[in-house]
């Protein structure tokens, strides 16, 4: 999904469920009855002047689709290939969700009571999931029920109508089990949650509101499931929106966190016991207005904190950077590698928050971690995660009780040559003071067209993911692709 822009727009609850109201479900689908042709759901019409990243979605989807449909042409894509690996010691080697179709951005979430994982992902090249105007990409569902040992077979999250689906967003409420995501139709995030461990999903509720357009959402339960944070940007100069629910999911308000000049991207999210809620965010600036320049200038690495339910938040500044090596691969924007952030919060309320940047702009970008035992005040050092002679991107936090804390990141092989990428993955059990020895969990060595002895050819979409299991074990998920265009595919590894 691409990276947008953000809105001043606030909204009347009244007006999303009015609206929510007129949208009809069909067969477990969202009928357009009650909207305009190509509104899609919007507060207004959606056109290129209003959204900067309208027409280069439109376009990467074509690109996607094409160069897939290219793939399968000459025998490159569509079929399982044997998959060769070097597995760590305690895990059981990485595993393709699917080698006959085209998946990016997943995500996963495991519930701490019970034995089910879900894994959320973006799916291209695959038949339209329910009749007339269907999407592609559309969001597919897997469930396990022995923690990640096998899966269902793939799912539509939701057979909305609608031209795409995008950037999925999965958590388990850990007091009850319940299921909830997050997705876009286009650029609108709706939520949805399950009561029945992913057998059957509610009707698609709109978090937006009035706000024109949004995009990057990321989401954030409270433990009894009743308060539901997401946050995401819109339209206008880049600042960052909240939308939140406190009848779990039925009804959402939204608010605009701060004004600024800078695009926000939201990449990490979570509440703590007490209820204080985190969202970890980068501001980046560009060239041009809109995000049509590349990236210009520090980015500016943010947690907003909120004490009081949403009520009021406040801005903690955490890390700057420089903007490191460009994506410069088939279809990629320069800005691609660019401002990722991951945030956890363990049992004793101490959040860790991951980010990547570079020492000097077009520099190799490393991965740092650094944690707060004060509510975001005041942050520790930051603690350098990857080496300093590889570029590193985009890594993904989670952590259980008090202090274990489970990371992963991309890095390249070959002092940072961005033809081979790895996922690394560290473990601390002091909170983030200290850090395991760094494990190449992306073992496998074939299987894939991307795949050689190295490494794999381009990290495929913003998002990855890493849970931890009722067992105890981590389980993490991540795209792979041969190039930013694709054809590629959403991996799996877990623990023993």
């Amino acid at each position: 999904m691409t990276r947008g822009a953000l809105s001043r727009t606030l909204v009347a609850m009244a007006a999303s469920v009015a609206f929510i109201g007129a949208v009809l479900l069909v067969d477990g689908s969202l009928s357009r009855a009650g909207r305009p042709d190509g509104d899609l759901g919007r507060g207004g019409p959606h056109v290129a002047d209003q959204n900067p990243d309208a027409q280069e979605q439109a376009t990467q989807v074509q690109e996607r689709q094409a160069a897939y449909a290219a793939a399968l042409a000459n025998g490159t894509a569509g079929r399982v290939q044997p998959i060769t690996r070097l597995t760590p010691t305690g895990w059981v080697g990485e595993q393709v969700v699917d080698a006959t179709v085209d998946d990016w951005e997943p995500a996963i979430a495991a519930d701490p009571r019970s034995n089910y994982v879900y894994v959320l992902t973006t799916r291209y090249g695959v038949p339209e999931p329910c009749k007339g105007n269907c999407p592609s990409p559309v969001i597919e569902l897997l469930i396990s029920a022995d923690n990640g040992t096998t899966w269902s077979p793939a799912k539509p999250l939701c057979a909305c109508q609608g031209k795409g689906q995008f950037d999925p967003i999965i958590e388990v409420v850990p007091n009850s089990g319940d299921v909830y995501a997050l997705f876009m139709i286009e650029f609108n995030v709706w939520f949805t949650k399950s009561t029945d461990h992913g057998r059957s999903w509610s009707p698609p509720v709109a978090t937006y509101g009035n706000v024109a357009w949004n995009d990057k959402p990321v989401l954030a339960v409270s433990n009894d499931g009743r308060d539901v944070y997401a946050s995401w940007n819109g339209p206008t100069s880049g600042d960052p929106w909240v939308a939140q629910s406190h009848d779990a999911g039925a009804t959402w308000s939204q608010v605009k966190v701060i004004d600024s000049s800078r695009y926000y991207y939201a990449f990490g999210a979570d509440v703590a016991n007490d209820g204080t809620v985190y969202f970890a965010e980068s501001g980046v600036s560009y060239t041009a207005a809109g995000k049509g320049g590349k990236v210009s200038g520090p980015i500016e690495h943010h947690v907003f904190v909120s004490r009081d339910r949403g009520q009021t938040w406040q801005d903690q500044l955490v890390a700057t950077v420089q903007p490191g090596i460009p994506c410069v691969a088939v279809g990629c924007t320069t800005d691609f590698y660019t401002g990722h952030t991951a945030l956890t919060v363990d049992g004793a309320g101490n959040a860790v928050v991951l980010y990547d940047g570079a020492a000097t702009d077009g520099g190799l970008q490393a991965i740092y971690a650094r944690r707060s035992s004060s509510f975001g005040a005041t942050w520790s050092p930051p603690a350098r995660l990857s080496v300093p002679t590889e570029q590193s991107v985009a890594p993904a936090v989670t952590s259980t009780g008090t202090g274990d804390i489970r990371a992963w990141y991309y890095q390249t092989s070959g002092g940072g040559n961005v033809d081979a990428w790895n996922v690394w993955y560290r473990r601390s059990i002091d909170g983030g003071t200290s850090w395991s020895a760094p494990l190449r969990i992306s073992d496998a060595t074939s299987g894939a067209p991307y795949i050689t002895a190295a490494g794999f050819a381009e990290v495929y979409g913003d998002y990855g993911e890493i849970a931890i299991t009722s067992a105890g074990k981590t389980i993490a998920t991540w795209g792979e692709g041969i190039s930013y265009t694709g054809p590629g595919g959403v991996w799996i590894n877990r623990e023993r």
